[in-house]
């Protein structure tokens, strides 16, 4: 393996040239930090951390109606991730302290497996990209039982990279996360590369992984070739997982709603159709949210999610921010950029 990565490196030497490449997975993150990835790299190829973290981009106004539900004596079940996400006032870890029955959970079907168990209604807060949302899916097609509502989260990737390209931020090129076209496959990025002219690659998780994508990229660049590889053959197909896809397709519909840290991004987010607004929290409840969502001060989770800044750049990393007391959302899970950051940061200047 030492040998195969000093020859990938080779080869990128051989054809580098200045370029920013954004990827947009937290598992892709933690590869390149861990094992020092940006190091072995030309100072010309940077790569910079997207918006990859499913807890991390979940908005404040999110964890406010979660609280909502909670402290009107709801059972509301998360990821063990979500529970310290800051809210507008709280968080749902805050929320728990003072009583409410937050529960954590393996996946939906253990929130469904509780409502069957319980009198109590069970809503569960189903956040993800579109790696998750099939499961939720599936549950919403099982005929769940009428004390089981969702509390749709669920993001798309592909609006949110053309939002950036096209609005935010000068990227070159994509390394498109590997988990999300197991879903959806090769195709809904075709048009980033037909209409801004940038190479992309679907990446794969270990090193090599990352390393050959780079290279397959600054390959495109240099026949000025733009298009999409998919390097991560062993798990994605062009059309994706087409019984998942079918699930989806049945039971969400696409809307626009804000992420943490961005604007309202178009066409960006899941939620459930009308058919199912039996089991949609957000019309079996209601629901009162502060008017305002406040941004830690200090804070500049926002541009590290946007590719625009490093967590090195913000005054409360290390100090103030940590993973023990975590003042932004991306400093809360393992995949977000400022904990992997804290963790790996040293092998990586």
């Amino acid at each position: 393996m030492k040998n195969l990565t000093k020859e990938i490196v080779k080869k990128i030497n051989d054809i580098k040239q200045p370029i920013k490449i954004m990827h947009v997975c937290g598992s892709h993150e933690h590869t390149i930090m861990y094992n020092g990835i940006r190091s072995m790299l030309p100072e010309e190829v940077q790569v910079v951390a997207g918006p990859g973290c499913p807890v991390c981009v979940v908005p404040a106004r999110e964890i406010d109606e979660c609280v909502a539900l909670a402290e009107q004596g709801v059972t509301v079940t998360i990821f063990g991730d979500m529970l310290r996400v800051p809210g507008t006032e709280k968080s749902l870890a805050d929320a728990k302290a003072e009583g409410a029955d937050v529960r954590i959970v393996y996946g939906i079907g253990n929130a469904v497996d509780l409502a069957n168990e319980i009198d109590n209604e069970v809503v569960f807060m189903s956040a993800g990209f579109e790696t998750t949302a099939p499961t939720t899916a599936s549950e919403m097609l099982n005929n769940p039982p009428e004390n089981f509502s969702v509390l749709s989260g669920h993001r798309l990737v592909p609006p949110t990279l053309d939002f950036l390209v096209h609005d935010e931020v000068k990227l070159d090129a994509l390394i498109e996360p590997g988990h999300v076209c197991t879903i959806i496959g090769t195709k809904p990025f075709e048009f980033l590369s037909e209409k801004y002219g940038i190479p992309q690659a679907v990446a794969g998780f270990n090193p090599l992984d990352i390393l050959y994508s780079i290279y397959l990229i600054l390959k495109q660049k240099k026949e000025d070739n733009p298009r999409i590889q998919n390097e991560y053959k062993r798990a994605v197909r062009e059309e994706g997982n087409v019984k998942a896809i079918e699930a989806m397709e049945e039971v969400f519909e696409v809307t626009t709603k804000e992420w943490r840290g961005f604007p309202e991004i178009p066409n960006s987010i899941y939620e459930l159709k009308p058919e199912f607004d039996d089991h949609n929290a957000r019309k079996k409840f209601d629901m009162e949210l502060p008017d305002t969502q406040n941004v830690p001060t200090g804070c500049i989770c926002g541009p590290i999610l946007r590719g625009m800044a490093r967590p090195e750049d913000c005054k409360l990393f290390r100090g103030e921010c940590n993973p023990l007391h975590p003042i932004g959302a991306c400093m809360v899970s393992k995949e977000g950029t400022c904990n992997i950051a804290y963790r790996y940061s040293k092998m990586d200047d």
